[in-house]
């Protein structure tokens, strides 16, 4: 699972999620790409589900870049705790997404394979996408 090595920080406050994604909104590796039309907090989890989706349908051809990296905190009270009492323990690490945000990019497939791939992919993410291509490419 996706998580970063070493924070400075244990928690982290909740930020505010408003306007476009100012980067990470241009396809940069590959042909293909996954993006965001929501904002949302993508986890660990959801990120891998839809990796592993992408490869299996590529059926481990071409080559997938993750364009998203979990490194922001987040915590949960336990259940039937009352109000105060500080804030809750760390439970994982999640990445804030803004409109724009390129998730997923892909190469080294056709245009067929990686449409399906990317649908799949964005089945299994909480948050609206739209498949992308390159302006230079060409669909053979």
């Amino acid at each position: 699972m996706l998580q970063p090595k070493k924070t400075k920080f244990r928690r982290e406050q909740k930020g505010v999620m408003k306007g476009m994604a100012q980067r990470g909104n241009q396809l940069a590796f590959g042909s293909f790409g996954l993006k965001t039309l929501e904002n949302c907090w993508l986890t660990a989890n959801q990120i891998e589900a839809a990796r592993q989706a992408i490869s299996r349908c590529m059926n481990r051809e071409g080559q997938i870049w993750i364009r998203v990296f979990p490194q922001k905190p987040f915590t949960k009270k336990p259940l039937s705790t009352r109000m105060g009492k500080g804030k809750g323990d760390p439970q994982g690490f999640v990445c804030p997404i803004t409109p724009g945000r390129i998730l997923f990019e892909a190469e080294g497939v056709s245009f067929d394979v990686a449409k399906e791939a990317m649908r799949l992919a964005a089945n299994k993410l909480p948050v609206a996408t739209k498949f992308i291509v390159r302006r230079d490419y060409v669909v053979e």
